[in-house]
């Protein structure tokens, strides 16, 4: 079976700054990997370039069947769509309640019966605690119910390959138990999950593969 992310001597830039090079990368199905470094370190360039909207400046970079090196928007749109982020920023739309800013994400996506979207989105809101909450506001939340909310959008399409960038970052323990639990349960049910963190107590919860991020480089642990 072949791996859901297969990176061989990647270079990542941001504009004319070499972020990372040669990087080496791979994980396969229902496979849970932590990428580990400081702020600043490449974490979230990587993540970003598994979706896309970072370029691959040379080298071979393929997921989900999908060449990087080569992605043209029509790719990258269907590429996306089997793709779950956890943003470190939690990217709701202040202006939509809960159910909307989610509703909002299935319409995009080619989901046309509104029976089935609010079925769909209480079921993401029931499994991280936030069922009979889709009517409220953003500003209505605490940061961690938030967060919860962000879980629930990265799960709607049910995606193949899970992203989360500092995922628990400021929030209470309980939530950041929730959302490591959520990302395990993913993996078990065989997604691809790649946590990019800095906190190494975080990293030691779950028995996973290991990558360091340092000196514009990466390692396996």
């Amino acid at each position: 079976m072949e791996n859901v992310i297969e990176y061989k001597s990647v270079d990542l830039n941001r504009g004319p700054v070499a972020v990372l090079r040669d990087v080496n990368l791979s994980a396969g199905e229902g496979e849970l990997v932590y990428l580990i470094g400081k702020v600043g370190s490449g974490k979230t360039t990587l993540l970003k370039s598994l979706y896309g909207e970072v370029p691959v400046a040379s080298g071979q970079a393929t997921v989900l069947g999908y060449d990087l090196t080569r992605l043209n928007h029509k790719q990258a749109a269907m590429l996306r769509r089997q793709v779950g982020i956890l943003f470190q920023d939690f990217r709701l739309l202040p202006d939509r309640s809960v159910a909307d800013n989610l509703d909002i994400v299935l319409r995009a996506t080619g989901w046309k019966d509104k029976l089935e979207r609010e079925t769909r989105i209480e079921e993401v809101l029931k499994r991280v605690g936030m069922f009979g909450k889709s009517y409220k506001m953003p500003h209505q939340l605490s940061g961690g119910e938030q967060q919860r909310v962000v879980m629930a959008r990265a799960e709607l399409n049910s995606p193949r390959l899970m992203l989360a960038d500092e995922p628990t970052g400021n929030l209470d323990p309980d939530t950041a138990a929730l959302i490591m639990q959520r990302l395990k349960e993913i993996a078990e049910g065989g997604a691809t999950v790649l946590i990019a963190t800095h906190n190494l107590a975080l990293a030691s919860q779950f028995d996973a593969r290991t990558f360091h991020f340092a000196d514009k480089s990466v390692t396996i642990d």
